[in-house]
């Protein structure tokens, strides 16, 4: 049986802790970071010291795991929202790729790996989606050949959040033949040679460092495979499971900031002799977009919940992303149309909030599984 709430005081406790680091560390500096294209290096060290980074993670490896639970999660993903979503990409881009790490290496390749990316001083990235493909993981073609001790690793990536500033990359590669049953996982430092990056400008996202990915003959010990050659699908699989969750609990956090800040400013603009939010079409939008905010909500919750106790809803799990996408993309659009003119400017308060949003659905529609890629997997595990 789903309980009446399925956050604690201790869930609300974390979350008045997370919202006043976002408060102090992140949201003052937004508009800088984001003109700036980067956010500052220390971020990940101030975030490490307040336990963001290694929530969740066995305490052997400088984590924190007794207490927290997959809500603790949602919570956060929730809150840092609330500072930009470029910035939570990027700051918490440990969570889409340590947990491969967590799921399918050994214990040698956990003690060296994960404590000092949980310690905010080396930073992790993930990188599967290639220029010849997105969602469609199990088609990659960057391939990996076994020589002696070594991988040799030719072939690209694209799209990779930290993939500048990152100093450990999992990266799938091919070692079989096609599909998922040929795809391997392997860890690459950023000063192997034959590895190199390069900076991509995006529409959004501004102060997430994204990159291209290049290997060419880059030699890779063979000690860093990543679970067993030809055994990397499943690990993938259920790394983007997690991802989806904490994209869901993002977009529609941000779907609620699109509503309070129409909300805050239809109460105050004034049109032909009455405040905006007194015209019943103003008010339906409001009503529409919470709407479908209070059922992403739910649906999140519910999901969450039934993660959290063991099941696994791949299905629902995909059509939540969908419809969370889906909800972020209206609510950004009739916030939009409520601000007017003043949501078209750009400004880390406010309308300026709408603007920056709007400009952030369509990564968040495309990326962890673009909406027709996760509807033909529901229809998949549904059929």
């Amino acid at each position: 049986m789903i309980p009446r709430t399925v956050y604690s005081e201790e869930h609300e406790i974390f979350r008045e802790s997370v919202k006043k680091f976002v408060a102090k560390e992140i949201t003052p500096y937004v508009e800088e970071w984001e003109e700036a294209g980067e956010f500052p290096l220390e971020l990940y060290k101030k975030a490490a010291d307040f336990g963001l980074l290694g929530m969740g993670y066995p305490e052997k490896y400088g984590g924190t795991q007794e207490g927290i639970d997959i809500f603790h999660g949602i919570v956060t993903s929730e809150e840092i929202a609330q500072g930009c979503g470029g910035v939570s990409a990027g700051l918490m881009s440990l969570n889409i790729s340590l947990p491969l790490i967590m799921a399918l290496g050994t214990e040698e390749q956990k003690q060296k790996y994960i404590p000092p990316v949980i310690k905010g001083d080396k930073i992790a990235a993930l990188a599967m989606t290639e220029p010849s493909g997105g969602s469609d993981v199990a088609s990659l073609k960057t391939k990996a050949v076994r020589d002696g001790d070594h991988f040799v690793v030719n072939g690209s990536k694209m799209f990779i959040t930290s993939g500048m500033r990152a100093d450990y990359f999992v990266v799938g590669v091919r070692t079989g033949g096609e599909g998922a049953s040929g795809i391997s996982v392997l860890l690459i430092e950023k000063e192997t040679p034959g590895f190199t990056q390069t900076p991509l400008k995006k529409m959004g996202w501004l102060s997430s460092d994204t990159a291209a990915l290049y290997f060419d003959d880059c030699k890779v010990p063979a000690e860093n495979l990543i679970g067993g050659e030809n055994s990397g699908w499943y690990g993938v699989m259920s790394n983007f499971s997690q991802e989806r969750l904490g994209m869901a609990a993002g977009m529609n956090a941000n779907s609620q900031i699109c509503i309070d800040e129409a909300v805050a400013w239809a109460k105050e603009r004034k049109t032909f002799g009455k405040a905006l939010i007194d015209n019943q079409v103003i008010r339906h939008k409001l009503v529409e977009m919470s709407r479908m905010v209070n059922t992403t909500k739910s649906y999140l919750e519910l999901l969450s919940w039934k993660v959290m106790n063991g099941e696994s809803p791949i299905a629902d799990l995909a059509m939540l992303k969908v419809h969370a996408s889906k909800t972020m993309e209206f609510c950004a659009r009739e916030a939009m149309q409520i601000l007017g003119g003043a949501g078209y400017m750009r400004g880390n308060s406010g309308p300026g909030r709408v603007e920056r949003i709007y400009r952030e659905v369509r990564v968040n529609a495309i990326g962890g599984g673009s909406e027709e890629i996760m509807m033909d997997l529901a229809s998949r595990q549904l059929g």
